[in-house]
Protein backbone atom coordinates (compact mmCIF):
# COMPACT_ATOMS: atom_id res chain seq x y z
CA UNK A 1 0.00 0.00 0.00
CA UNK A 2 1.01 3.46 -0.77
CA UNK A 3 1.94 5.45 2.59
CA UNK A 4 2.56 8.62 0.68
CA UNK A 5 -0.57 8.66 -1.26
CA UNK A 6 -2.54 8.14 1.42
CA UNK A 7 -0.82 11.30 3.73
CA UNK A 8 -0.64 13.10 1.23
CA UNK A 9 -4.34 13.29 -0.36
CA UNK A 10 -5.45 13.10 3.67
CA UNK A 11 -3.44 16.43 3.96
CA UNK A 12 -5.16 18.37 1.10
CA UNK A 13 -8.21 17.03 2.03
CA UNK A 14 -7.98 18.64 5.16
CA UNK A 15 -6.48 22.24 3.88
CA UNK A 16 -9.46 21.95 0.92
CA UNK A 17 -6.80 23.98 -1.11
CA UNK A 18 -3.17 23.27 -0.23
CA UNK A 19 0.27 24.02 -1.52
CA UNK A 20 3.41 21.76 -1.62
CA UNK A 21 5.03 23.27 0.96
CA UNK A 22 1.77 23.29 3.32
CA UNK A 23 1.20 19.55 3.13
CA UNK A 24 5.06 19.09 3.34
CA UNK A 25 4.55 21.34 6.61
CA UNK A 26 1.55 19.37 8.12
CA UNK A 27 3.70 15.75 7.61
CA UNK A 28 6.68 17.40 9.49
CA UNK A 29 4.15 18.66 12.22
CA UNK A 30 2.87 15.39 12.45
CA UNK A 31 6.40 13.58 12.65
CA UNK A 32 5.63 11.53 8.93
CA UNK A 33 9.22 11.74 8.22
CA UNK A 34 10.32 10.09 10.86
CA UNK A 35 7.88 7.07 10.65
CA UNK A 36 7.20 6.62 7.04
CA UNK A 37 8.61 7.48 3.53
CA UNK A 38 7.51 11.13 3.39
CA UNK A 39 10.34 13.12 2.67
CA UNK A 40 10.07 16.80 0.29
CA UNK A 41 11.06 14.89 -2.89
CA UNK A 42 8.28 12.27 -2.47
CA UNK A 43 5.77 14.64 -0.97
CA UNK A 44 6.21 17.01 -4.07
CA UNK A 45 6.50 14.05 -6.84
CA UNK A 46 3.11 12.62 -5.19
CA UNK A 47 1.34 16.11 -5.31
CA UNK A 48 2.37 16.33 -9.11
CA UNK A 49 2.27 12.17 -9.69
CA UNK A 50 -2.02 12.43 -8.41
CA UNK A 51 -2.48 15.09 -9.99
CA UNK A 52 -1.68 14.00 -13.41
CA UNK A 53 -4.33 10.74 -12.46
CA UNK A 54 -6.85 12.98 -11.62
CA UNK A 55 -7.03 12.60 -7.74
CA UNK A 56 -5.89 16.06 -7.05
CA UNK A 57 -6.47 19.62 -8.83
CA UNK A 58 -4.04 21.53 -9.54
CA UNK A 59 -4.74 25.66 -9.16
CA UNK A 60 -1.62 27.82 -10.88
CA UNK A 61 -1.75 30.99 -8.26
CA UNK A 62 -0.59 34.60 -8.47
CA UNK A 63 2.82 35.30 -7.24
CA UNK A 64 2.36 37.10 -3.57
CA UNK A 65 2.69 40.75 -3.13
CA UNK A 66 5.87 40.93 -2.10
CA UNK A 67 7.22 39.38 -4.87
CA UNK A 68 7.34 35.55 -4.21
CA UNK A 69 6.91 32.91 -6.80
CA UNK A 70 3.47 32.25 -7.81
CA UNK A 71 2.60 28.78 -6.32
CA UNK A 72 0.41 25.50 -7.51
CA UNK A 73 -2.06 24.71 -4.86
CA UNK A 74 -4.10 21.55 -4.89
CA UNK A 75 -7.59 20.30 -4.38
CA UNK A 76 -8.42 16.86 -3.98
CA UNK A 77 -11.14 15.70 -6.38
CA UNK A 78 -14.12 13.20 -6.48
CA UNK A 79 -12.01 10.64 -7.40
CA UNK A 80 -9.18 11.33 -4.98
CA UNK A 81 -11.56 11.12 -2.44
CA UNK A 82 -12.19 8.05 -3.13
CA UNK A 83 -9.04 6.87 -3.27
CA UNK A 84 -8.02 8.17 0.04
CA UNK A 85 -11.14 6.65 1.78
CA UNK A 86 -10.67 2.96 0.02
CA UNK A 87 -6.47 3.13 1.27
CA UNK A 88 -7.78 4.71 4.96
CA UNK A 89 -9.85 1.77 5.19
CA UNK A 90 -7.79 -0.45 3.89
CA UNK A 91 -4.76 0.44 6.51
CA UNK A 92 -7.44 -0.06 9.27
CA UNK A 93 -7.43 -3.57 8.64
CA UNK A 94 -4.02 -4.53 7.45
CA UNK A 95 -2.00 -6.31 9.81
CA UNK A 96 1.01 -7.64 7.41
CA UNK A 97 1.88 -3.97 6.62
CA UNK A 98 4.93 -2.06 7.87
CA UNK A 99 4.35 -0.30 10.60
CA UNK A 100 3.77 3.62 9.01
CA UNK A 101 1.06 2.22 7.31
CA UNK A 102 -1.31 1.61 10.70
CA UNK A 103 0.20 4.88 11.55
CA UNK A 104 -1.39 6.67 8.71
CA UNK A 105 -4.62 5.24 9.20
CA UNK A 106 -4.46 6.35 13.02
CA UNK A 107 -3.88 9.95 11.94
CA UNK A 108 -7.04 10.24 9.63
CA UNK A 109 -9.66 7.54 11.06
CA UNK A 110 -11.74 10.14 12.59
CA UNK A 111 -12.38 11.30 8.98
CA UNK A 112 -14.69 7.70 9.31
CA UNK A 113 -17.81 7.24 11.36
CA UNK A 114 -17.02 5.72 14.41
CA UNK A 115 -18.92 2.38 14.17
CA UNK A 116 -16.91 1.77 10.60
CA UNK A 117 -13.35 2.59 12.46
CA UNK A 118 -14.82 -0.34 15.16
CA UNK A 119 -15.58 -2.03 12.69
CA UNK A 120 -12.15 -2.11 10.87
CA UNK A 121 -10.12 -2.62 13.33
CA UNK A 122 -12.74 -6.29 14.89
CA UNK A 123 -11.58 -6.70 11.31
CA UNK A 124 -8.14 -6.15 12.11
CA UNK A 125 -7.39 -8.41 15.41
CA UNK A 126 -9.38 -11.27 13.23
CA UNK A 127 -6.82 -10.93 10.95
CA UNK A 128 -4.12 -11.26 13.09
CA UNK A 129 -5.56 -13.94 14.76
CA UNK A 130 -5.89 -16.15 12.08
CA UNK A 131 -2.30 -15.00 10.70
CA UNK A 132 -1.38 -16.74 14.55
CA UNK A 133 -3.24 -19.67 14.04
CA UNK A 134 -1.31 -20.61 10.53
CA UNK A 135 1.75 -19.96 12.69
CA UNK A 136 0.98 -22.26 15.53
CA UNK A 137 0.01 -24.86 12.73
CA UNK A 138 4.13 -25.19 12.91
CA UNK A 139 5.45 -23.90 15.88
CA UNK A 140 4.06 -24.61 19.85
CA UNK A 141 5.24 -21.36 22.07
CA UNK A 142 4.53 -23.35 24.69
CA UNK A 143 7.41 -25.12 24.08
CA UNK A 144 9.65 -22.32 23.34
CA UNK A 145 11.91 -21.37 20.14
CA UNK A 146 14.77 -23.75 21.23
CA UNK A 147 13.31 -26.98 20.02
CA UNK A 148 13.53 -25.09 16.11
CA UNK A 149 17.01 -23.84 17.00
CA UNK A 150 17.71 -20.00 16.67
CA UNK A 151 15.55 -20.32 13.78
CA UNK A 152 12.65 -20.85 16.10
CA UNK A 153 13.19 -16.88 17.38
CA UNK A 154 11.59 -16.12 14.35
CA UNK A 155 8.27 -17.96 15.04
CA UNK A 156 8.77 -16.51 18.39
CA UNK A 157 8.96 -13.32 17.10
CA UNK A 158 5.67 -13.89 14.84
CA UNK A 159 3.21 -15.11 17.72
CA UNK A 160 4.60 -12.42 20.21
CA UNK A 161 3.96 -9.74 17.41
CA UNK A 162 0.52 -11.09 16.31
CA UNK A 163 0.03 -10.95 20.32
CA UNK A 164 0.72 -7.51 21.28
CA UNK A 165 -1.06 -6.63 17.57
CA UNK A 166 -4.08 -7.91 18.98
CA UNK A 167 -3.71 -6.82 22.64
CA UNK A 168 -3.24 -3.00 21.04
CA UNK A 169 -5.90 -2.94 18.56
CA UNK A 170 -8.11 -4.06 20.93
CA UNK A 171 -7.81 -1.49 24.40
CA UNK A 172 -7.96 0.67 20.86
CA UNK A 173 -11.57 -0.96 20.49
CA UNK A 174 -12.40 -0.36 24.12
CA UNK A 175 -11.30 3.21 24.21
CA UNK A 176 -13.25 3.95 20.89
CA UNK A 177 -16.53 2.34 21.86
CA UNK A 178 -15.88 4.40 25.45
CA UNK A 179 -15.97 7.02 23.22
CA UNK A 180 -12.76 8.55 23.16
CA UNK A 181 -12.05 11.42 20.08
CA UNK A 182 -14.69 13.07 17.69
CA UNK A 183 -15.57 10.87 14.58
CA UNK A 184 -17.37 11.87 11.25
CA UNK A 185 -20.62 13.17 11.52
CA UNK A 186 -20.35 13.78 15.31
CA UNK A 187 -19.39 17.87 15.36
CA UNK A 188 -16.65 19.59 14.99
CA UNK A 189 -13.25 17.41 14.38
CA UNK A 190 -10.02 17.56 16.12
CA UNK A 191 -7.59 20.42 14.10
CA UNK A 192 -4.27 18.41 13.63
CA UNK A 193 -2.92 21.25 10.84
CA UNK A 194 -0.82 24.23 11.48
CA UNK A 195 -2.84 27.67 10.17
CA UNK A 196 -1.29 29.85 8.03
CA UNK A 197 2.05 31.29 8.90
CA UNK A 198 1.90 29.26 12.08
CA UNK A 199 5.44 28.17 13.10
CA UNK A 200 5.88 24.39 13.07
CA UNK A 201 8.35 23.60 15.73
CA UNK A 202 8.86 20.15 14.28
CA UNK A 203 10.31 21.11 11.05
CA UNK A 204 13.67 19.79 9.93
CA UNK A 205 14.55 23.21 8.16
CA UNK A 206 15.69 20.94 5.12
CA UNK A 207 15.70 23.08 1.72
CA UNK A 208 14.30 22.04 -0.70
CA UNK A 209 13.84 23.32 -4.61
CA UNK A 210 10.16 22.00 -4.40
CA UNK A 211 9.52 24.15 -1.36
CA UNK A 212 8.95 27.02 -3.88
CA UNK A 213 6.74 25.04 -5.87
Amino acid sequence: MSVIRLLVLGAVRQHGRAHGYQVRNDLEYWGAHEWSNAKPGSIYHALKQMAKQGLLRAHETAPSTAGGPPRTEYEITERGTEEYFALLRESLTAYDQKPDVLSAGLGFMVDLPRAEVLALLEERVRAIRAWRAAVTEHYTPAEGPGRLGHIGEIMEFWVHSADTGADWTLRLVERIRGGAYTFAGEGEPFVGVLGEGEENPYATGERHAGDLG
